[in-house]
């Protein structure tokens, strides 16, 4: 079968959730992909984060080989030995004294939301039924309903309601709206440190460190959704950690697994994890041992071979190169390590007619939010394939 044969399959029988290029993607090696007739690309997307260590990674997929001969699921119905030591692994890198295992990232804010409205209850004493929770305009943590329902995108909304009441919504970036919303009752605010799915926008200089301030000095809960931006996307273990600050509670997904397995956490101290008691909260795969050794060996990949560093590095080199384009296109290049938005002027015409140009010279990447172009490669990038993406994304924007 060529390419065309799969792109009708799926037009015929799978649901249009998606519009993807019409690229299919048959093997993958680092930052490398292959379509079914041989032809080469550069992914300039890394599943949304998902692949910060590259396609493939020998030491991943060696992890996942082995632990998949002896097994892979026992459910949480009975211990095994992998999860007890991503606990420890995982708690240690990042800082806390639990962490909660989940498969998607939309589950893994789903336990967080919960874990917050319990902790308001039982430890903040906020009356029942009556817990808030403060979230961002623009925000993306999933698809859930009840992630939906807090989204202002009309269309993740559209034809889904009635929705979950208890999210109160304000503009990224605001302090002032932070502090005017908050009340007694308000348990958490949910924030992206780096809102990715809206075009890859940073928030002001000093935002996040003000927000931690007014949530400590109100109890209120600092949840950090990491899931796109941590993990070395940014250029530090996590993004939030470029305002020298430590996040209540901290989401984590994508990237945790290397791409080769659904994987997400949520981490916190005992005084909020510790509110789930058994029967609370769970998932039947959350916590299998083949998920486990897959992402202790991705934690591992990312330390060892520095890619926190290299990201930070690359991306300052990617970003400098693209705010010195000649392009009429360009409004504004913004990022942090390899998480990049190339916004795009309204007389560009949308963004996505350049990623088609760009797939057909040999490097992917999507547009998000109709005029920008979102660049993240995998953070095993080097300079001389930096140097390629470069010369084909000045040829097409100029």
């Amino acid at each position: 079968m060529n390419s065309k044969d799969y792109i009708t399959l799926e037009e015929e029988f799978g649901a249009h959730n998606y519009h993807p290029l019409d690229v299919v993607i048959d093997r993958a090696q680092g930052v490398w992909v292959h379509d079914c007739e041989g032809n080469k690309y550069l992914d300039f997307l890394a599943a949304y984060s998902a692949v910060n260590q590259g396609h493939c990674h020998p030491r991943i997929v060696a992890a996942m080989t082995e632990q998949a001969q002896k097994v892979a699921l026992t459910s949480r119905a009975f211990r095994n030995t992998q999860l007890p030591l991503l606990e420890k692994e995982l708690c240690e890198l990042l800082g806390y004294d639990m962490m909660l295992p989940m498969n998607s990232g939309a589950e893994a804010v789903e336990t967080a939301l919960k874990a917050a409205r319990k902790w308001g209850y039982t430890v903040k004493n906020v009356p029942e039924d009556q817990a808030e929770i403060i979230v961002c305009a623009d925000n993306f943590h999933g698809r859930t309903i009840a992630i939906v329902g807090m989204s202002t995108e009309a269309q993740y909304r559209d034809g889904f309601g009635p929705f979950t009441p208890g999210f109160k919504v304000i503009p990224y970036g605001d302090v002032a709206a932070l502090k005017a919303a908050i009340t007694p009752n308000t348990v958490a605010f949910l924030v992206e440190p780096i809102q990715g799915e809206s075009g890859v926008r940073i928030p002001p200089e000093g935002y996040l460190k003000e927000a931690a301030d007014i949530c400590k000095s109100s109890n209120v809960l600092l949840m950090a959704d990491e899931i796109q931006s941590g993990l070395g996307r940014s250029g530090k273990l996590l993004a939030h950690h470029w305002d020298v600050i430590r996040a209540d509670v901290v989401i984590i997904g994508k990237a945790l697994s290397g791409g080769m397995y659904p994987v997400s956490a949520v981490l916190s101290d005992r005084d909020v994890l510790g509110v789930f008691k058994p029967g609370d909260h769970g998932s039947t795969f959350g916590g299998n041992p083949l998920a486990c050794a897959v992402a202790r060996e991705a934690l591992r990949v990312i330390v060892d071979e520095k890619l926190c560093e290299r990201s930070h590095e690359m991306g300052n080199y990617l970003k400098e190169k693209l705010q010195d384009f000649k392009s009429p296109h360009i409004q504004e290049v913004r990022g942090r390590g390899l998480f990049i938005g190339v916004e795009l002027k309204e007389s560009a015409g949308g963004a996505r007619r350049f990623c088609e140009q760009l797939k057909e010279k040999g490097v992917l990447c999507k547009e998000t939010h109709t005029h920008v172009i979102r660049l993240a490669p995998p953070l095993v990038i080097e300079r001389p394939e930096i140097d390629f993406a470069i010369d084909q994304l000045e040829a097409v924007l100029s």
